[in-house]
């Protein structure tokens, strides 16, 4: 179509595409949809102009006119899958369609294929609406399929169909005029045979139903020929004999079989068939086999050995044969030699002389009994569902995982041990990548047991395997499962983690510091705290991260670990630029609880109001008596000027919650004497609040020093005293 044309569609396609999302998604009123439908109106008005526009939908694009747009464009190709998903072959937009009659239509699309044919189809649907302005004609798969049949109109799907599932059909004339017509010639009922072949696969139908069918197809053939010509039975077994190149080595055994089949008249057919193929038709067989598979197969060997059972027509059988080969499209393939050398041997290969005459008689006896077995299917379907599940693709996993478990119990030489944990190794990475996380605990325990035997060679091949895990992909799969995990699976990961030890705490430190998904380090972070004090090795690049979560994890961490050694670490952190880790650094010392942390303490106060703030506070908040002494240290050395102001009061509340100490009653008292003239007001609620401390605490130090105060020279220290023990009254 015009390239102007192509852009118009293009455009169209888009504004639909738009509008249909956003119908799907919104109410009715939402002002979305009005912007949507209108960019729609006004897009399908610059394609069609003043008249209708007919849109004919193919799977992967829009055609007008029978024209296609002048390039590929996706957002065309898109509206067409939506389109021909909801089975509209033509939709033909009439000229004044509105606003309304799309919205009505997209909700349509928008509904599942399955609603819209439960309601009879879209064009149904679209008819129920009442609304005009659009015409839909929608496909019908029933008529394609009709217009596809076979020759003279007959069903062959289903009569294929029928026999292949072993049910009677009755044959109209259609389809046995078309049986005689197959049965003039070998080439037209080879035809037939293909078809039977692939319709075979469509149903993965098995061997014995293919066989099956085919014999139900030649009762079915030789009964017409018999009924249209009396004695012609002969001249179409023939064509059948010669038609047999067609069937696959399976199928031919399996008509080779038919000849003791239970049936004289199943039987009498396929020994019909099986005495008229001659020598260019066994040629034919080979030939055909071996280009089509690309070799012999052992069915073909079989077929070839019953059909010569003469050793000394085999050779120049195989050279004809060789010769058609040749004629086909992978006889000017290069490896054409070799393959059919290869062929020639299996083809060509006799057993005499290994194989005593009773012995060949009791295999071929064995071989016609499975192929019996197989044609009669007696087992239930509960018995051959149980036998395929027994070597479906987990089954054979869950034996492996047995057969390696069973490897490193038995084996005892240090060296073939290894090679076993070599390979269990990749298997607990496989496994682990997979989810499989039991499996991968069953082979990490065994490795873990071995680890910690008895010491010798074995017990380092262990330690190896476990220090190689750790190594490799492990941790990053394990990660990547955090990350969506439920908590039984967490808590299934962080065993098998455990189940490895702490050689895992660098690759999870390194992975943690490079984390962004909070759930995902929170996880990781209680993964190292399980380690215990073997996690101390993660510290220091955890410490060092950008991060501030996982500076946290660093700082819990040190905080189990504990002792003044976690010291050095922390003292930096009291000054990390993240608050919550300076937060945290403050809890994690003062639960350390020794003199030199809480030294530390005192001197991170001497660093700057901002951070002495921020650590007074959070020690005030602990509510520990042994970070009295830094308490009392703080609100005797700092002026309570500006934001300290504040500061102070927490200190002289926290002191007086925190009960008698002889650095408290001291500070209180100084605080008490404290004050600044040009400050009275702060002045008098400090000492104020310092008075009403040590009365609080109510030690006979503290009540001295109130008493103490009442002799003051000062004016406001004597009145707070005065106003804390409750002698306002007689001052007065």
């Amino acid at each position: 179509m015009p390239g102007e044309q192509s852009l118009a569609l293009a455009e169209f396609a888009r504004a639909c595409k738009a509008a249909a999302r956003a119908v799907s998604l919104y109410p009715g009123a939402h002002p979305a949809i009005g912007v949507s439908l209108s960019r729609l109106t006004t897009a399908i008005q610059r394609l069609s102009g003043a008249g209708e526009t007919v849109l004919v939908v193919h799977p992967t694009t829009i055609l007008i006119d029978d024209r296609a747009p002048v390039r590929p464009d996706a957002s065309i190709g898109e509206l067409a899958e939506l389109l021909h998903g909801r089975l509209i072959g033509t939709l033909r937009v009439e000229p004044g369609a509105t606003p309304d009659d799309w919205r009505a239509l997209l909700l349509l699309l928008a509904r599942p294929i399955e609603e819209l044919l439960a309601d009879g189809g879209i064009h149904q649907a679209w008819t129920a609406t009442g609304r005009g302005h659009f015409q839909i004609q929608e496909i019908d798969y029933a008529e394609v399929l009709r217009e596809r049949r076979g020759a003279n109109g007959a069903d062959w799907d289903r009569v294929l169909s029928n026999c292949l599932k072993g049910e009677s059909v009755e044959l109209d004339d259609a389809v046995i005029n078309s049986l005689l017509e197959a049965v003039e010639t070998s080439e037209k009922f080879g035809e037939l045979l293909d078809r039977l072949n692939d319709r075979a696969e469509t149903e993965g139908s098995s061997v014995s139903a293919r066989i099956g069918a085919l014999m139900h197809l030649l009762r079915a053939t030789l009964t017409a020929v018999e009924a249209r010509t009396p004695g012609g039975t002969g001249d179409a077994l023939t064509t059948v004999a010669r038609a047999t190149p067609h069937l696959s080595p399976d199928m031919l055994i399996g008509l080779l079989t038919n000849r003791m089949a239970a049936k004289p008249e199943d039987a009498a057919i396929a020994q019909g068939v099986v005495e008229r193929i001659d020598d260019g038709t066994i040629a034919s067989i080979v030939a055909r086999s071996v280009s089509s598979e690309r070799g012999a197969s052992d069915r073909l060997a079989q077929v070839f050995e019953a059909l010569v059972p003469d050793g000394t027509k085999k050779g120049p059988l195989l050279d004809q044969a060789r010769v058609e080969a040749e004629q086909t499209e992978f006889g000017s393939d290069p490896r054409f030699p070799e393959v059919w050398q290869s062929a020639v041997t299996i083809l060509n290969y006799s057993d005499k002389s290994y194989v005593s005459s009773e012995y060949a008689r009791e295999l071929s006896s064995a071989r016609s009994q499975a192929i019996e077995v197989e044609r009669l299917s007696e087992d239930p379907p509960e018995r051959i569902a149980a036998w395929l599940a027994s070597v479906s693709e987990a089954s054979v996993r869950d034996l492996d995982l047995l057969l390696t478990l069973d490897l490193m119990r038995v084996e005892t030489d240090p060296e073939n041990w290894g090679g076993v944990a070599d390979l269990a190794v990749r298997e607990i990475e496989r496994r682990s990548l997979l989810a499989d996380i039991a499996g991968a605990q069953q082979l990490t325990t065994a490795i873990s047991e071995k680890a910690t035997g008895p010491e010798g060679k074995l017990r380092d091949a262990a330690t190896a395997a476990l220090d190689t895990l750790a190594r490799g992909t492990l941790a990053r799969h394990v990660i990547g499962h955090f990350r969506k995990a439920n908590d039984a699976d967490v808590a299934a990961l962080t065993k098998l983690c455990q189940t490895i030890g702490p050689r895992l705490v660098l690759p999870f430190a390194e992975a943690l510091s490079t984390e962004d998904h909070t759930h995902t380090i929170r996880r990781i972070r209680e993964l190292l705290i399980s380690f215990g004090a073997e996690g101390r090795r993660a510290v220091e690049p955890l410490k060092n991260s950008a991060k501030p979560a996982v500076r946290r994890t660093a700082v819990d961490l040190l905080r189990i670990f504990g002792g003044n050694d976690a010291l050095k670490e922390l003292t930096p952190l009291l000054n990390d630029a993240d608050p919550q880790v300076q937060r945290d650094a403050v809890r994690a010392i003062v639960q350390i609880g020794t003199p030199e942390a809480f030294a530390v303490i005192d001197r991170g106060c001497e660093v700057n109001d901002t951070a002495r703030e921020l650590i007074v506070r959070e020690v005030i908040g602990m509510r520990d008596t042994r970070a009295v002494p830094s308490l009392s240290a703080v609100l005797k050395t700092t002026s309570p000027r500006g934001a300290m102001a504040a500061l102070h009061e927490a200190i002289i509340e926290a002191l007086a919650s925190l009960g008698a100490h002889a650095d408290s009653t001291a500070a209180l008292r100084d605080a008490l004497d404290r004050g600044d003239w040009w400050a009275p007001r702060r002045t008098a609620v400090l000492r104020k609040a310092a008075a009403a401390a040590l009365k609080r605490i109510g030690s006979p130090e503290t009540l001295e020093a109130l008493e103490d105060a009442m002799r003051s020279s000062t004016r406001g220290v004597r009145a707070a005293a005065r106003l804390a023990l409750g002698r306002e009254g007689a001052a007065r």
